[in-house]
């Protein structure tokens, strides 16, 4: 790291620690963040913020080593746009460009090559966290090893971090696609299997591996292999759109080619399928979308704009209809029992489509905080959109998902709501383990506590 960049890091460091000594005891220690990928809400507070306003940038890409030192609130798009010209990505690169590495780690990302590499906290080779006593301290595998790993989906409720030091992996120019199509869902799943067990499909290798379920009758998975062909390379920004350029009515695999750039953020166009509320897929309107507006951040503020406002219940209240629940959720499934919710969730839950994502752990025991079992093999299922809602029950469907995941011994992602009481809640996520953490770096309880954060929105 350069003699200025570390300069420029010391400087934002000392100013988050200003701004967290100036919250006042017994208010809550929260950031003041611009955009967030959070969908639930959190009580208000007279508290100011704290200032991670400096802490947004690539301190430094080592591309013989193949690490990056970054620092806590810098974005995986402003990341790849540092590391991509070394021929280089992050080991995982969650889907939406405006995540950050400190979010992805202390919440959970995932992505096609979780099931090569895991979740990205497994890729942090050590890190710098704010922690609730005032100090800065450096985590890692042979120092600080309990907060190194608890801090994996601890939400901010421990500390946040300010630098991270990461592993990169080498890419292509280009990355080559199969979609294949089934007609069954085990069929599909036993498909996955044999993917994530071998590298390979039918004797070419495979480098990323997601899938979408339109429906039982129509799902496929994505195949993606890194390469470096020339082209031509599709464009699914403003010409089409990437979750429907998968679909095909043939037995063969459709065939496709997009630069590493763009498969990285293909879904960010379109927010995965989210953007169809905005009216960004109907082509007449998406030829007047500016193109800097088709992204998931810019859709994220419309719907914050919503809940401020409370237009889409207005709407649904003049059409004589009930207001909606939001079912914005991930949850992870062992494989065995993945197919059992689909069918489950297709039944019961009228949205689609569904995203799936396989994922292992590289490490060999599992992380304090979401105890995923090494050696096994989990499927991410995402789903996001809305239901009409029970006024007599608030909450109803998003809280049978919940039964449903921990029946078929899986977890949720906290990222959005989640009910749970604190008994279960503390059967999934951590329970002693977690209460000794936060004795040890947050003593204070200058940060809320994690079951207080992720249920009861503090």
């Amino acid at each position: 790291m350069t003699a200025v960049a570390t300069r420029v890091h010391e400087a934002g460091v000392q100013r988050l620690v200003d701004s967290f000594r100036a919250v006042p005891p017994g208010e809550p220690a929260r950031l003041a963040k611009r955009t967030s990928n959070l969908f639930r809400g959190r009580a208000p507070t007279a508290a100011p913020g704290l200032d991670t306003s400096g802490l947004t940038g690539v301190l430094e890409v080592d591309p013989v080593a193949r690490t990056a030192d970054v620092q806590g609130m810098c974005t995986y798009e402003h990341l790849v746009d540092a590391t991509l010209p070394h021929g280089l990505t992050p080991l995982v690169v969650p889907q939406l460009r405006t995540i950050t590495l400190g979010g992805a780690v202390t919440g959970l990302g995932i992505e096609s090559a979780s099931w090569r590499n895991g979740l990205p906290h497994e890729s942090v080779l050590e890190l710098d966290v704010l922690t609730g006593s005032g100090e800065v301290v450096t985590a890692g595998p042979d120092r600080h090893r309990d907060l190194h790993r608890g801090f994996p989906n601890s939400y901010g409720t421990l500390g946040y971090a300010t630098r991270l030091r990461i592993a990169l992996e080498p890419v292509g120019s280009t990355v080559s696609l199969r979609h294949l199509r089934f007609h069954d869902l085990d069929a599909l799943l036993a498909t996955l299997g044999q993917v994530v067990g071998t590298g390979t499909h039918e004797g070419a290798p495979v480098d990323y591996l997601d899938g979408v379920v339109f429906s039982a009758e129509e799902s496929y998975l994505v195949l993606g292999t890194r390469s470096d062909d020339p082209g031509p390379t599709s464009e699914h920004t403003k010409s089409s759109v990437y979750y429907r350029s998968i679909q095909h009515d043939g037995p063969a695999p459709k065939r496709d080619l997009m630069t590493t750039l763009d498969y990285l953020w293909r879904w960010d166009t379109d927010w995965f399928w989210c953007s169809r509320a905005f009216g960004a897929q109907d082509p007449r309107l998406r030829r007047l979308w500016p193109r800097r507006w088709l992204r998931s951040s810019v859709y994220g503020r419309l719907v914050a704009l919503d809940r401020r406002l409370g237009v889409a219940d207005r709407l649904e209240a003049r059409h004589g209809r009930p207001p909606r629940e939001r079912v914005v959720q991930d949850v992870e499934l062992p494989l065995a029992t993945t197919g059992e919710f689909l069918r489950w969730f297709l039944r019961e839950v009228p949205i689609e489509p569904v995203w799936l994502c396989p994922l292992r752990l590289l490490d060999d025991e599992p992380w304090t905080l979401y105890p995923l079992r090494p050696g096994q093999v989990y499927v991410n299922v995402g789903f996001w959109s809305s239901v009409p809602a029970e006024p007599s029950r608030p909450g109803a469907t998003n809280r049978r998902i919940e039964r449903e995941v921990s029946r078929l011994g899986g977890h949720k992602s906290l990222y959005s709501e989640s009910f749970y009481d604190a008994e279960e809640f503390a059967r999934l996520y951590g329970g002693a383990a977690y209460t000794d953490l936060k004795d040890r770096w947050d003593p204070q309880r200058r940060f809320p506590d994690l079951y207080a954060k992720a249920v009861r929105g503090a």
